[in-house]
């Protein structure tokens, strides 16, 4: 922050106080938001809601309040950072939500956003019509292990494996799948893919693997900077992961298994690689052309 803003730090008496002046210095920095929020406003009410650790849907309460020294000095601690090294939020209070379910993440896992999720809070219906019957689930590329815990939660009789190439994200998913009690039914396998998993099949396997194409990560804001490479990028045209997840999904899905993948901007690029493949578009918030899903027969 310049001389300018330091000078009106001075000033700097109630929670509406800051939120006012990190909302103006999160513009003039032109920070990029896609990492939970999608504006400065929304942004720096969190940022301050979790810092001064007030409920993070009870702003308005508390506009009038005047935080003490230390906390003061916390909160500008973390505009600051959040303005200077661009550090996502996600990264500055170690939390990530996924509709009501919340996550630990750190600079070892990409942060969860996943449209995935959104059909796991819907048992992915009408696709799947008795989620009591999902007995074996495959998370591909788990990261934080945010849909493996969300699938379990879906399917309640189910266990999930959760795979990923990366022990240090596996270490987070570890610490997440302890925070919900889920140890007994969610697996973690360090593998390249699929080559470290066993013959074992599943009644459907779900997958938000690296998708961007390399053109799209030369030019990512700083923010994404931050999180691990090998979770951004697969290849020249975003696709390396996903074609690998093709070729092999059908021996590890059950006779009528599914597989679902996320794949980004990259739908045109997919179908004119796999004409014959017939993709099933899924429907999420931003549209039907980010989630693909293939049943076992179409992949054999």
């Amino acid at each position: 922050m310049n001389e300018g803003s330091s000078a009106t730090t001075q000033k700097l008496r109630s929670i509406n106080d800051y939120l006012h002046f990190a909302v103006s210095q999160f513009d003039q920095a032109e920070l990029f938001f896609g990492h939970g929020s999608s504006n400065a406003y929304d942004e720096a009410a969190y940022l301050i809601l979790h810092t001064l650790n007030l409920p993070l849907d009870q702003l308005q309460p508390f506009l009038n309040k005047h935080p003490n020294k230390d906390e003061q000095d916390q909160l500008l601690n973390i505009i600051q950072q959040r303005i200077e090294k661009r550090i996502p939020a996600a990264y500055l209070t170690h939390q990530a939500w996924l509709g009501d379910f919340n996550f630990y993440v750190d600079e070892r896992v990409i942060i969860p956003r996943s449209f995935i999720a959104e059909l796991l809070f819907e048992q992915l219906s009408p696709w799947i019509s008795e989620p009591d019957n999902i007995s074996n689930v495959l998370d591909m590329c788990t990261g934080s292990g945010c849909l493996a815990i969300l699938a379990a939660h879906a399917f309640q009789n189910a266990y999930i494996d959760a795979a990923d190439l990366s022990a240090d994200a596996l270490a987070v998913a570890e610490r997440n799948i302890a925070d919900y009690e889920l140890q007994s039914r969610i697996n973690l396998i360090e593998s390249d893919l699929f080559t470290k998993l066993n013959s074992k099949q599943y009644d459907l396997i779900i997958s938000n693997p690296p998708y961007v194409d390399a053109k799209s990560v030369s030019a990512l804001p700083q923010e994404y900077l931050h999180e691990p490479k090998l979770a951004l990028g697969s290849g020249n045209d975003g696709l390396d992961a996903t074609r690998i997840i093709l070729k092999h999904a059908s021996q590890y899905l059950t006779e009528n298994g599914i597989l679902i993948v996320e794949i980004g901007h990259n739908r045109d690029v997919l179908e004119a690689a796999y004409p014959k493949l017939p993709f099933i578009w899924l429907d999420v918030s931003s549209g039907d052309q980010f989630v693909f899903m293939l049943h076992k027969n179409d992949l054999i």
